[in-house]
């Protein structure tokens, strides 16, 4: 699928986020990545085979600083 060189992380690649966005939907809070995938503002993904990734932000900062 990615015609970039070099060739984007698959999707099936553990940073497969690391690929460019072709499409983004800011209003909408979600971008199409050149594998396929589409990456949502929560960090929450869903892969080219219908396969959903959970939201995996981490800590606050404001809960860091306590």
């Amino acid at each position: 699928m990615c015609q970039h060189q070099p060739t984007c992380p698959s999707a099936q690649a553990t940073d497969r986020e690391a690929a460019r966005v072709i499409a983004c939907f800011r209003e909408q809070g979600w971008s199409l990545l050149c594998n396929g995938v589409i990456v949502f503002e929560d960090t929450g993904e869903l892969l080219p085979d219908g396969s959903s990734i959970a939201p995996h932000r981490g800590p606050a900062r404001h809960a860091l600083a306590a």
